[in-house]
């Protein structure tokens, strides 16, 4: 009776043991993967210091970028031969090789066995695959640089470009942005704008103004020039020197034309609204000397013919 109870207390040890040693197999067989991966765990948790370093040695540096720049602003901004470009360049390009320089700092520290020179060494043998998917991106950003220190124009300069008008409102590395007179926003690329003929509108503060007016055959030619050349003397607008020139320059078929040219101060009053001024003084001088300024008629005659019929009575 007794070995009929033992049997089956060894028969559930022996099941027991042969389910155990089947764990254990299936460990082994896993030992070096669970091995690898505590390295890898403990190896974080042994460079997490240095990782933290290398964060606060980035920032510190990102700082100094920052303070390199309000650094040349005020340090150029005060200077009589300070360009404006010439301190955006500095900026950006200072500031740039601080935050890179202290991107390599921070990657010495945080990966063992680093080395700028492992980077450079990389950059080196990928240099051609980088400059064929990088070439239009090198070029911008080398005729940004360019078109920073030659200065062309300005910040605010009112410019043509390929088509392209409007006013700057930056000059960036890849770039120049425009805002056109309509309110749209102009992304032109710097390679573009670098090889491209440029209209600087705003260059200088003396721009001449131009317009044409006709008169009739009838009227005084002599007249029409001083009535034309009093508005213009006596506009506050009109700057004496240069001089304002009104000169006969066609016959037309139906007026004489007259081209009238004068200068004004932008810094006081814009081109288009001295036009406009000075043609309203013109149409209402003109009217109160007698002067007419004709202009196409088209007359239209009507014809109409009356088709008269004969009806026949019948016989």
């Amino acid at each position: 009776m007794a070995e009929e109870k033992t049997n089956p207390i060894a028969g559930v040890a022996q099941s027991v043991s042969s389910q155990t040693q089947a764990i254990f197999d299936k460990s082994s067989k896993y030992h070096d993967a669970y091995v690898t991966i505590d390295k890898i765990v403990a190896g974080f948790w042994e460079r997490v210091p240095y990782l933290c370093i290398a964060i606060v040695v980035f920032i510190i540096f990102w700082l100094l970028s920052k303070l390199f720049k309000s650094f040349v602003v005020r340090a150029l901004s005060n200077r009589s031969y300070a360009k404006q470009n010439l301190v955006i360049v500095l900026n950006r390009v200072g500031s740039t090789f601080i935050v890179f320089f202290g991107f390599l700092i921070a990657l010495v520290i945080a990966i063992p066995g680093f080395s700028p020179g492992q980077l450079m060494s990389a950059l080196g043998i990928g240099s051609v695959a980088i400059g064929f998917a990088f070439k239009d991106i090198f070029q911008n950003l080398l005729s940004g640089i360019l078109i920073l220190l030659g200065e062309p124009f300005r910040i605010g300069d009112a410019i043509i470009c390929n088509g392209l008008e409007g006013t700057v409102e930056d000059i960036q590395i890849r770039a120049t942005t425009l805002r056109s007179y309509d309110g749209r926003r102009l992304v032109i690329p710097n390679a573009t704008v670098y090889t491209s003929s440029i209209t600087v509108v705003t260059a200088y503060t003396e721009r001449r103004c131009e317009v044409n007016v006709g008169i009739g055959y009838n009227d005084n030619i002599q007249k029409a020039k001083e009535v034309i050349l009093t508005i213009l003397s006596e506009s506050k607008n009109v700057l004496n020197q240069p001089g304002s020139i009104v000169n006969v320059t066609a016959l037309g078929d139906f007026a004489i034309n007259i081209n009238i040219r004068w200068w004004v101060n932008t810094s006081q009053i814009s081109t288009p609204d001295s036009i406009s001024e000075i043609q309203e003084l013109i149409v209402s001088s003109f009217a109160e000397n007698g002067i007419s300024i004709p202009y196409p008629i088209q007359e239209q005659i009507t014809q109409i013919t009356h088709e008269h019929e004969t009806v026949k009575s019948p016989s």
